[in-house]
């Protein structure tokens, strides 16, 4: 029989000899952190090694990712599918096992973790999202959703801002089955935290309204045992438990120096440590004991095996709202959940009113609000702004079986709470914010990219349009940044028919995020073919041609929508013609075969005028080095709008002034 210390210790030397064999690696925290994972993973934590997508299971989250040979330690031993061989490739070319843990690429891996701060952050968002669906499916008898999320966060990890934005709403949400692990060891890459992280970490979190446990010995087991135990017990809180450990514990002469966060060990302090732990093996040995007590098969398929059969039970009593978190927690649509969007299109096409993109939006959320109840939205603190609210939003504060957050101003934070709501599963988050504001959440917009996550991210105020609110909050190159992200789907519609078909194209899309961009300013709108209608889903086609053999082309976006319209009919009546292309989603047009494409945007047409209020960097493969993009190079002014688009050339004079320049060349 194994004691802990000896179970704990076989994390930490299969984590030192992964580490050493790649060359790279973080070794401090899988060896400071042994204990608590020991503990945790063997005594409370519940989940299906065969199974790691079972509804029901408890979400674990390592916040501080670097470590992340612990955590394929810790699921190559409980038994999921991580082999002996996939630890000795750590950190190699398409590895299981690559430097920090990635979402997709490991099973057992709940979020891609690495930017500290964020794996805490996206666990918050998990365990609203359990709290919210138990409010929603669990009846009398029926604990249907029914699970903790545990989180493993190091001193970085609490240093970032975002550690504060998403700890302080986890708080005021009350998240009782959120419970956080805190390796309090001192130490980070620059040394002794003493010098600039000497927060009282249990009076912050106290503030916080979080249950704080502290002064537990982060190597004894029976201490971290009895935390866990009394962290569960409070219900109404989230609970932090502060360990102290020594980072490296187990290595004679690197143990509680910064030296030992990110480098291996060395051979020689490799053969020392395994003398300081007493382990008499050779590495990537673990004896058949030893995975035995580790194994959690057994317990995983028990564990899951009564949920199934509670669920079995669950399904006869109530059978459609079974039905219903099936169809949720698989993350399919209802059927024939987009019949009343063409009636809808086909109403505001025929009746066209002038309104702001932002209340297009709002009104795509009244519809489709009604149809998909996995629909979860929130705000920045601008939910009278970005129009976020539909008839039907309540307040998850109010009624947590609601489907509104009020994040406060909290943009980053936000963004990756909506990351762990999304990876949870049964919801399909949006979130909002002004477009300028984007660059506060643009490391967790691209983790969202990364995970292929399915969020929807709402944007207003896009542009110089807003006005008087000055550059300070005039977006300029925030478009192209966005637009410069892999696997990031962006929208720039023109109108409430464009909006309701990026909304649409948003929700269908499953494996990566979609950001909507969108008016603060009314915008005038288009009648349109059915086939026009229906060719917006490509990311870009023809709006209007005026005349047949076309001299020139206007490719526009958004507000500026409108300009290239006047524009080209005003150089008709001059005798040119013109074909004007509106290309809401530059990334959805590029998936189109090279055929429809160069029907778009003939070869042979070579004067090609960009329109749109923003960087225009990422258009020049569309108009070639003879092109002219008519966008914004400098920051804006503060001044009511109709003024700055007549400051910085947005005017039907001027780009009729550039196009006759063009053709005369």
């Amino acid at each position: 029989m194994y004691s802990r210390k000896e179970l704990s210790n076989a994390l930490r030397i299969l984590s030192i000899d992964a580490i050493q064999k790649s060359n790279s690696g973080h070794p401090g925290a899988p060896m400071g952190m042994a204990d608590i994972a020991e503990v945790l993973w063997r005594s409370f934590l519940k989940h299906n090694p065969s199974n790691p997508y079972w509804d029901n299971r408890d979400r674990f989250v390592l916040s501080n990712g670097h470590a992340s040979m612990l955590l394929y330690s810790l699921l190559h031993l409980t038994g999921y599918d991580l082999s002996i061989d996939d630890l000795k490739d750590f950190r190699q070319l398409y590895s299981k096992t690559p430097g920090h843990p990635e979402f997709g690429h490991t099973p057992g891996i709940e979020v891609t973790t690495g930017p500290l701060g964020q794996g805490l952050a996206s666990a918050v968002g998990m365990a609203i999202a359990e709290k919210i669906l138990s409010m929603q499916f669990n009846r009398k008898k029926y604990n249907i959703v029914d699970h903790y999320t545990w989180v493993f966060a190091g001193d970085g990890c609490l240093m970032e801002g975002i550690s504060h934005e998403a700890c302080s709403l986890a708080g005021v949400l009350g998240l009782g089955k959120l419970i956080l692990f805190y390796d309090n060891n001192h130490i980070s890459i620059d040394g002794n935290t003493k010098d600039w992280f000497n927060d009282n970490t249990e009076k912050r979190f106290e503030a916080y309204n979080w249950h704080v446990v502290s002064g537990i010995n982060g190597h004894n087991s029976d201490e971290i045992f009895r935390s866990i135990q009394i962290a569960k017990q409070v219900i109404d809180k989230p609970s932090i438990i502060i360990c102290d450990t020594t980072i490296g514990f187990g290595s004679p002469n690197k143990s509680g120096q910064a030296d030992v966060h990110g480098a291996p060990l060395g051979e020689e302090e490799v053969d020392l440590s395994r003398k300081e732990l007493n382990w008499k093996y050779p590495p990537f040995y673990i004896p058949d004991e030893i995975y035995h007590a580790w194994n959690a098969k057994t317990d995983g398929l028990k564990a899951e095996t009564q949920w199934d059969e509670l669920f079995a039970e669950y399904k006869i009593d109530y059978p459609d709202l079974s039905d219903e978190y099936v169809r949720r927690m698989s993350g399919l649509l209802p059927e024939n959940w987009e019949k009343n969007i063409f009636r809808y299109l086909e109403k505001i096409n025929n009746h066209p009113i002038n309104i702001a993109t932002r209340q297009s939006s709002q009104g795509a959320l009244e519809l489709f609000g009604k149809l998909l109840p996995e629909l979860i939205g929130g705000s920045a603190d601008l939910t009278p702004s970005n129009l976020t609210t539909w008839s039907g939003s309540v307040s998850i504060k109010k009624d947590y079986s609601g489907n509104y957050i009020h994040y406060g101003v909290r943009e980053f934070g936000m963004t990756a709470i909506a990351n762990g709501i999304a990876h949870h599963g049964g919801f399909i988050p949006y979130t909002a914010t002004f477009l300028v504001f984007s660059d506060y959440a643009k490391n967790a917009i691209r983790m969202a990219s990364l995970m292929g996550t399915r969020q929807i991210l709402l944007y207003t105020h896009d542009s110089i349009g807003l006005g008087e609110d000055g550059p300070t909050h005039q977006p300029i190159e925030h478009l192209f940044h966005l637009r410069s992200i892999p696997n990031m789907s962006v929208w720039r519609p023109s109108d409430s028919v464009e909006t309701i078909i990026a909304w649409k194209n948003a929700i269908e899309r499953y494996q990566g995020p979609t950001a909507l961009v969108l008016s603060r300013q009314n915008l005038k709108q288009f009648s349109r073919t059915k086939q026009q209608i229906k060719d917006i889903n490509r990311g870009g086609y023809i709006l209007k041609d005026y005349g047949k053999n076309i001299d020139i082309i206007f490719i526009s976006t958004g507000s500026e929508l409108s300009l290239a319209i006047l524009s080209a009919k005003r150089l008709y009546q001059l005798g040119y013609h013109s074909r004007v292309i509106s290309m809401p989603s530059i990334d959805l047009f590029e998936t189109q075969d090279q055929n429809y494409k160069e029907s778009i945007l003939p070869k042979y047409v070579l004067n090609r005028i960009i329109i749109e209020a923003g960087i225009s960097d990422s258009w020049y493969k569309y108009i070639g080095l003879n092109g002219i993009c008519i966008g914004m190079d400098t920051f804006g002014e503060s001044a009511p709008a109709h003024e700055l688009f007549k400051t910085f050339g947005f005017t039907v004079d001027n780009i009729v002034e550039q196009s006759i320049k063009l053709l005369k060349k």
